[in-house]
């Protein structure tokens, strides 16, 4: 059940409606029964791998508080992290695998099918296996203790809003809010419905407008050259900004309508003075994630700096693993690993034992952008060979500037008008991301008059209902992950 589909919208506004009717005792069930529900509209076998993530990880939390042994206890951890890694290597790298065997033995009835694994993998496991391993870990490390009541712990395991692509939660901040009595709110309910505005228009009216001009460019990339790829890969360091911060927005958004807070996911991300602020402001449940449960414990900086460099190589060789078992995501979290080094040597936290406070210079904003879209062309490209073709060719026949141009023209062949309302809806982006560094934005514009307030909003859905794609719900890029 994708969240731009009518199919989420009729679900959601009756979950909402019975959530509020119901005892609120009861209340948990149901969000555990819809939870499911949603979940298994995909496909109905993705809720046992679900109920056996859940039953698994409880039931091993528990043992990891009971056992005193240290031995037993990293056991019982092993005995629920090594099932969740392994299934997810047989995911990632399975259909792979498959592929080349049926490249060597041919297309003939012996073919095998890697759609077969493909229905077998639910949308955004990833997400739920992660929350479920950090779970296990703070259990083990004793920095939480193991939940008691099954309902509550499945609950916050497979709560819809954060199912399919998080925000991660931990389970210190999400479990106690399923325990709370909660009362209907308006000002909580109203706000979460903005904020799901905001997403759907940064999913509908840029994302998949943008994915358009994106997809025609990168998956043809020989037919073009020079600057058309520089604007196509902007482009998509928009769309999957876009892509991805809406969904969460319309997951923070949607939990917020049952009186429940997520965790914030993105934080202007593309304002990032260098590559270790954006990954402090990108995809925040995810980055801090694999700081806590694979960074820390490689020894994080506390080790010598060559050790910590290749802490840093490692993390985010995983986390490029961890999107896919393709060379090009794997290049593209190498590319981060090795830019994180670089600004080890370049911005050092400190010098000498002494702490260094470090000046921002506004050219560091173009220069780190810049660096972020190079490396967006490895995860966006089909293949390695179509990235290093693009990548020599970003610059071809910049010596004849006007030719440059107009060829790039030639080669979008976009309407001016699209051009410009593309150009617009980028620039409010831009505006509400700015804004955002030092306010609420949806706050401030709360506060404002009512002509404004409602002008505001209105605008916002006429927009949306204009100019997103009809009748099409496309997927979110990280369901894929």
């Amino acid at each position: 059940m994708l969240f731009n589909s009518m199919t989420f919208a009729v679900f959601l506004l009756a979950v909402f409606i019975l959530y509020h009717i119901v005892p609120v005792r009861f209340r948990w069930v149901f969000l555990l029964a819809a939870s499911y529900a949603f979940y298994m509209n995909l496909h109905i076998a993705y809720g046992l791998l679900l109920l056996f993530t859940t039953v698994l990880t409880y039931v091993l939390a528990l043992g990891l508080e009971k056992t005193p042994d240290h031995a037993k206890k990293r056991l019982c951890l092993l005995g629920g992290v090594l099932p969740l890694v392994a299934v997810l290597l047989l995911f990632k790298l399975g259909a792979p695998v498959i592929d080349r065997i049926n490249a060597l033995i041919g297309a003939g009835r012996l073919a095998l099918q890697p759609l077969t694994l493909k229905i077998l993998l639910p949308a955004g496991v990833s997400f739920y296996f992660f929350q479920s391993m950090g779970y296990l870990i703070d259990v083990y490390k004793g920095k939480i203790r193991a939940e008691r009541h099954f309902g509550y712990y499945a609950l916050f395991v497979s709560f819809f809003p954060q199912l399919l692509a998080g925000p991660i939660g931990r389970a210190d901040a999400l479990l106690p809010q399923f325990k709370k009595e909660r009362r209907f709110d308006y000002e909580n309910v109203t706000y979460g419905l903005k904020l799901m505005a905001w997403g759907y228009f940064k999913k509908l009216v840029i994302a998949d407008v943008f994915a358009d001009v994106v997809n025609k460019i990168y998956n043809n990339p020989y037919s073009y050259v020079g600057l058309v790829f520089i604007i196509v890969t902007v482009m998509f360091a928009i769309e999957i900004y876009c892509d991805f911060s809406g969904y969460s927005d319309i997951a923070i958004g949607c939990a917020k309508l049952f009186g429940m807070e997520l965790t914030t996911n993105f934080k202007s991300p593309y304002l990032s003075f260098s590559v270790r602020e954006f990954w402090s402001r990108w995809h925040i449940s995810l980055s801090t994630w694999f700081r806590d449960y694979v960074y820390i414990p490689l020894g994080g900086n506390r080790v010598p700096k060559w050790r910590n460099c290749l802490n840093l190589l490692i993390t985010f060789l995983v986390s490029g693993f961890w999107h896919g078992s393709s060379l090009t995501y794997i290049l593209w979290g190498a590319v981060h690993g090795l830019l994180q080094i670089a600004e080890v040597f370049i911005y050092p936290k400190t010098r000498r034992g002494v702490p260094v406070t470090r000046k921002k210079h506004w050219w560091q904003l173009p220069v780190t952008f810049a660096l972020l879209c190079f490396t967006w062309i490895f995860f966006r490209a089909n293949t390695i060979q179509d990235a290093f073709w693009i990548i020599s060719r970003l610059f071809w026949d910049i010596g004849r500037p006007v030719n440059y141009l107009k060829t790039a023209v030639i080669c979008l062949d976009m309407p001016y008008l699209s051009m410009c309302g593309m150009m617009l809806s980028a620039a409010l982006l831009l505006l509400y991301d700015l804004v955002s560094l030092k306010q609420d934005v949806i706050a401030l514009v709360s506060r404002q008059k009512a002509p404004i307030r409602f002008g505001v909003y209105v605008l916002l859905l006429v927009v949306i209902a204009l100019f997103s794609h009809k009748g099409i719900a496309t997927e979110f890029i990280y369901f894929q992950f």
